[in-house]
């Protein structure tokens, strides 16, 4: 059934302020389940089911589905469409006040797709990058101008792709028409692939994320500055000379040239 017919049956309109544009296209819904390549001993945290049209076709393929939806007003379209999927747990709450441990503490498998509120995507993903129990892959449907900044490369790198990146491989697995939504969305859209099981080597030896990202935070601190003078406000121009130096860096390159293994070796190196 089409978006419009389901909130009309309960008199509800979709809600601006909480990003909701349903997405019911079934070849894109089949396409972003395969972009996760669901096996039945996956299990899927998905994030703002909506009125549960990809919910339905994650079911389909995984071993159980922990689907978290914000909006109240949601819940009782969703108990019907997913009243026969008894691998579907439904949560009501907001995502970033729930510990993934609580479903997924056990699972070897555990994956997150979503279809994304837009305007929270940068805190969804910190919340679960950064999580004790972390998924092993996250195929997310996003807006395009994030995912092109999320997925860059040296010469155009930022702090939140260097803080996705950290974490696991990403790309643009593809992208979509705003005919897939309803209503139609002002922007374009793009589905995400962050893969964690395809982590950069040299990340993994970082071993105070916090001490890591602190570099990376004040390098990236004012954009069109050198590198050399940013990282000044962690430590005095000779200490940041040398240390530059020993990372084997040139300090007038600006921090969206580095690569993440520049970064660990920053890192590695600091004072």
């Amino acid at each position: 059934m089409h978006p419009k017919q389901l909130l009309d049956q309960q008199a509800i309109e979709p809600k601006k302020s909480l990003g909701q544009n349903f997405l019911f296209d079934p070849n894109v819904l089949r396409r972003i389940a395969d972009t996760a390549v669901l096996t039945a001993a996956d299990d899927v945290l998905e994030v703002g089911p909506g009125l549960g049209a990809l919910t339905q076709e994650l079911a389909d393929r995984a071993r159980q589905v922990v689907a978290v939806e914000l909006d109240d007003r949601l819940l009782p379209i969703l108990r019907l469409e997913l009243a026969s999927r008894r691998n579907v747990t439904l949560v009501h709450g907001d995502i970033m006040a729930q510990d993934p441990a609580t479903w997924f503490a056990e699972s070897a498998h555990y994956k997150v797709v979503a279809n994304v509120p837009y305007y929270i995507t940068g805190g969804i993903l910190r919340h679960l990058l950064t999580a004790v129990v972390k998924p092993e892959l996250m195929v997310l449907t996003i807006q395009k101008e994030v995912a092109d900044r999320l997925t860059a490369v040296p010469g155009n790198m930022s702090l939140l792709a260097v803080s996705v990146q950290f974490y696991g491989q990403a790309t643009v697995a593809m992208n979509l028409a705003a005919g897939a939504f309803w209503p139609r969305p002002t922007v374009a859209s793009s589905v995400l692939k962050v893969d964690l099981r395809e982590r950069l080597p040299s990340t993994t030896a970082v071993d105070d994320e916090a001490a890591f990202f602190n570099i990376v935070r004040a390098g990236f601190s004012q954009k069109r500055k050198q590198l050399q003078k940013n990282l000044r406000q962690l430590n005095d121009k000779k200490t940041v000379t040398r240390w530059l130096n020993t990372a084997e860096l040139d300090g007038s390159r600006r921090a969206e040239t580095l690569s993440l293994d520049e970064w660990v070796s920053l890192y590695q190196t600091r004072p």
